[in-house]
């Protein structure tokens, strides 16, 4: 298969545009994931796209120069779009996307400032980036007017907004390595991070801008915010490597991660289902890094290496209008150029080719991962964080217990432990949530594996390879039973059946009685019920079955019955007097048990008992009514006489 030998992978249906051009221009606003194709500054027309778009948006504008930058608001109420240096012009839109056409803007404060871009902080707040720092508008449709919230002086060399966040990093200092983060998670609020200074290889002399914004991104990985800096090598000998620093609210972020590079050049980043993904454009090649996995650390920070050697993306035909209409096609299989010049990549996980028209995400394939990571146990780390996974790890699991790759009990123990860890933190999650404390299923962006999916998935190998030697059977199920066991999770009696049902085909009761009698196997009613079915194999599980349930302690009626349907009166009798529920034992249920014993002298003392008992709790020997014991009173005078009853004691 071509899939099995690609890992990274372009989605089957991009975002199609029309690509740039002479007279069109393109533009990403990566905040709303929107692609605009503006065509002689809008007068011809500007077309939006974007992923939840269902068809496009088309409007004009009117052509007051070129556009630089153009981006609705997070709800489509509001367009900005930047001609010029000095100030952004917006354009009102109805529910229906339609505009009336007017549109009003806003300058920037200072006679020799600049705009170098803006975002969109909220649905109705705006931030320009200038020269001079940062100024925060609040925007005003009905009046077609701005109020200033705040405005900050910073001298800026570039910016960088993840909107996911609400984070904006701006780059200060004459080598651009002061990194000043603003947070705007509050409506009106800008908030100041403290700033910090990101690692440059040595300074260059004289000093000069060293850190470039395309060798910067941020991300969320594994639910922190980091801001990874792609840091070139001195010379071509060394390889780059990439720099992870996490963002903190109270201290300067702090530098946790790098992950080394063998390769040196243009590279581009994107972080997909928390890896971090590495593109290198002379090789033409990528690979992935997982921050989860066991690293290298020098005690501040840990250092990673590619989780696998250096892939291309999988190859990527488009259907483009065909050339050749006189042959009859109308369209033609283009193979399309990747890790292409023309190639831009936005975070996280987004590739655009704008000279193509077309507009990706990357997606990431896990089957072929199990052949390319040999160590069984990094594999089944690795894919328990992504999504998704389940059924990759459960297939995983299951090939270790196929007849020629055989994991070791050792491999296999791991494995069992990873995954009952998340499984233990799963179900403390659930109890926490049925106790109203929490409601979030997710377990650190982990997949869970239950008890429930190794019975039907994993274990039913054993049932698919009739050749699997069955003490390598038993010995991979208690293995998993002691994982279980060891996260305090319990067992579900379908496990413990299927360890008895195999000793017991294979005649080990020897093994059996020694898995019971050391709670190997642990107390459970279905599990004595299970005992009891086997008496007939193996009469020794008759009474293994009642110590168990003797031990399970709530198990008093369950004990009761086995006793009863053994026609074991007398143990029965004994049983209710040392656990004290004499007094509210069915007698009914005894009578009928002793008469179906044919011994006389079984149903006399079980009667004559009862007699007793009723003397003691009514003061009278006689039955009460609702125990529905007339007919054992009948059979009793049948056989002894009416005056073998107890009789009547005379009221005081």
């Amino acid at each position: 298969m071509e899939d099995d030998n690609y890992y990274i992978s372009l989605c089957k249906n991009p975002i199609r545009f029309e690509p740039f051009s002479k007279s069109n221009n393109v533009f990403f606003d990566d905040a709303n994931k929107q692609v605009f194709a503006v065509r002689c500054g809008g007068a011809m027309g500007v077309i939006m796209k974007g992923p939840e778009e269902k068809v496009c948006v088309s409007f004009r504008m009117e052509d007051r120069g070129e556009i630089v930058s153009i981006k609705f608001s997070p709800d489509k109420r509001i367009l900005a779009a930047q001609r010029y240096l000095k100030s952004v012009e917006f354009l009102n839109f109805q529910e229906d996307l339609t505009t009336d056409q007017q549109e009003y803007s806003q300058a920037c404060k200072g006679r020799a400032t600049e705009i170098r871009g803006f975002v969109w902080s909220s649905t109705n707040e705006i931030v320009f980036i200038t020269t001079a720092g940062l100024e925060h508008y609040q925007v005003i449709p009905e009046k077609r007017t701005l109020r200033n919230l705040k405005t900050l002086s910073l001298q800026v060399n570039w910016y960088f907004w993840l909107a996911s966040s609400s984070i904006l990093l701006i780059s200060s200092g004459t080598l651009g390595n002061i990194l000043h983060p603003f947070q705007f998670k509050q409506p009106g609020v800008m908030t100041r991070l403290p700033k910090f200074e990101a690692d440059l290889p040595a300074g260059p002399k004289p000093q000069k801008l060293s850190l470039l914004d395309r060798d910067v991104t941020m991300a969320v990985i594994y639910d922190h915010l980091y801001v990874v800096v792609l840091r070139h090598p001195l010379n071509a000998s060394s390889g780059a490597e990439i720099v992870l620093y996490q963002l903190q609210k109270e201290s300067p972020a702090r530098k946790t991660d790098v992950l080394k590079l063998d390769m040196s050049g243009r590279f581009a980043i994107n972080v997909v289902d928390n890896l971090i993904m590495v593109h290198h454009q002379a090789s033409k090649t990528s690979v992935i890094f997982d921050i989860h996995l066991d690293a290298k650390s020098d005690g501040y920070v840990n250092y990673h290496y590619p989780v696998l050697s250096p892939l291309g993306i999988k190859p990527f035909k488009l259907l483009l209008p065909s050339v050749n209409m006189q042959a009859g096609i109308d369209k033609t299989e283009y193979n399309c150029e990747l890790y292409s010049a023309n190639w831009i990549v936005f975070q996280p996980d987004i590739v655009i080719d704008a000279k193509l028209g077309c507009l990706w995400t990357l997606e990431l394939n896990l089957a072929p991962l199990v052949t390319m990571i040999p160590d069984k146990d990094k594999l089944i780390q690795f894919l328990l964080y992504r999504t998704d996974s389940k059924s990759v790890i459960l297939s995983v699991c299951a090939q270790m217990l196929v007849p020629g790759k055989q994991a070791s009990l050792q491999s296999l123990a791991k494995v069992y432990d990873m995954l009952n860890v998340t499984y233990k933190q799963f179900l403390d999650t659930e109890t926490q949530a049925s106790a109203g404390e929490a409601s979030i299923r997710h377990v650190n962006s982990k997949v869970v594996i239950e008890q429930s999916d190794m019975f039907t998935h994993v274990f039913s190998v054993f049932e698919d390879y009739k050749d699997i030697k069955y003490k390598f059977v038993v010995a991979v199920l208690i293995e998993y039973i002691r994982s279980l066991n060891q996260f305090n999770i319990p067992v579900q009696h379908y496990l413990y059946e299927l360890v008895i049902n195999i000793l017991v085909q294979n005649s080990c009761f020897y093994q059996l009685h020694q898995f019971l009698q050391y709670h190997v196997l642990s107390d459970s009613k279905p599990l004595a019920c299970l005992m009891l079915s086997l008496e007939s194999v193996y009469p020794p599980a008759h009474q293994l079955a009642l110590d168990m349930l003797k031990r399970i302690q709530t198990a008093n009626e369950e004990i009761i019955e086995v006793l009863l349907s053994k026609q074991q009166l007398l143990p029965a009798i004994r049983f209710i007097r040392s656990v004290g529920i004499v007094d509210n034992a069915q007698s009914r249920k005894f009578l009928e048990a002793a008469l179906s014993t044919n011994d006389n002298m079984i149903f006399y003392t079980v009667f004559k008992f009862f007699e007793q008992r009723n003397q003691r709790l009514w003061a009278n020997p006689r039955f009460q009514q609702g125990e529905h014991c007339d007919q054992y009173v009948k059979q009793f005078e049948a056989l002894f006489g009416s005056e073998s009853l107890m009789p009547l004691q005379p009221v005081q």
